[in-house]
């Protein structure tokens, strides 16, 4: 049995060009011709270790074209859950019925999006467009994030809908269309297909993973995400003095031995 490992990319694996890694680095992304994000050589090496001894399984809040636009080079994951986990990926294949799925998950939050996109286009703050990605959530831009978020949180029925925000970013999600829901499908699937898994890990860096994190046996987060999240129990904290990419890929491929 192997071990499973989902992680976030976005500073959890990959890094932005805006963010100091050093110079032993290798390119994973362009956009538009320009370099965008980046791993360090020591990630990658690990990377490519971690992905022939466990499942690794990214999950991420971009875009199937976004996640497409990163190479990681080490070759196309078996599944990659992308859009928050509302579209599944398997060997880079968009999975039909597990998108219609995620649609009659979120049917019951139609109307909510619906008054979510009045809302952010009414926002004086918004920065961005209103894009509505793939009848799933909402995403704009804010250049006070915090007030929006506000805002939006004072006028829409939280209980259907959960607000996020990620730096300037500004999201509107139904509450069931999160990260650990897509784990949890994505293991109900794996298991009715006769495929069983070791150990279960996780990791990621922000709000939008927390409920990733609640579902491994053991998970990974930075220890800034303390101060304004809950974090499991199970949680291994990485300390600010080691690059998170490879703290955690570090012991997750100490646990895979360990399941062998």
């Amino acid at each position: 049995m192997k071990t499973v490992f989902f992680t976030d990319l976005d500073n959890t694996i990959i890094y932005s060009c805006r963010r100091e890694i050093g110079r032993d680095k290798l390119c994973v992304e362009l956009y538009q011709g320009r370099e965008v994000s980046f791993v360090t050589l020591k990630t990658w090496e690990m990377l490519r270790q971690v992905k022939e001894r466990t499942l690794l399984i990214p999950v991420t809040t971009r875009t199937t074209e976004q996640y497409d636009r990163i190479q990681l080079k080490v070759g196309t994951p078996e599944y990659a859950l992308v859009c928050n986990g509302g579209i599944l990926l398997e060997k880079g294949v968009e999975n039909p019925v597990w998108y219609q799925d995620s649609l009659t998950l979120t049917a019951d939050c139609r109307g909510e999006l619906k008054a979510a996109r009045l809302l952010m286009e009414q926002d004086k703050n918004r920065s961005f467009e209103v894009r509505n990605i793939r009848e799933l959530f909402l995403f704009t831009k804010s250049e006070k994030p915090e007030e929006s978020v506000e805002y939006l949180r004072k006028r829409l029925d939280t209980e259907r809908v959960c607000i996020f925000q990620n730096g300037v970013k500004v999201y509107v999600l139904p509450k069931n269309l999160n990260k650990g829901a897509a784990v949890r499908r994505l293991l109900q699937k794996l298991h009715s297909e006769g495929k069983e898994t070791g150990t279960v890990m996780a990791a990621g860096d922000s709000g939008f993973d927390i409920s990733m994190l609640q579902q491994a046996q053991i998970s990974f987060a930075p220890s800034f995400l303390q101060k304004s999240c809950q974090l499991p129990g199970q949680t291994v904290i990485v300390e600010e003095g080691e690059l998170f990419s490879e703290a955690v890929l570090n012991r997750v491929l100490q646990q895979a031995g360990k399941d062998i």
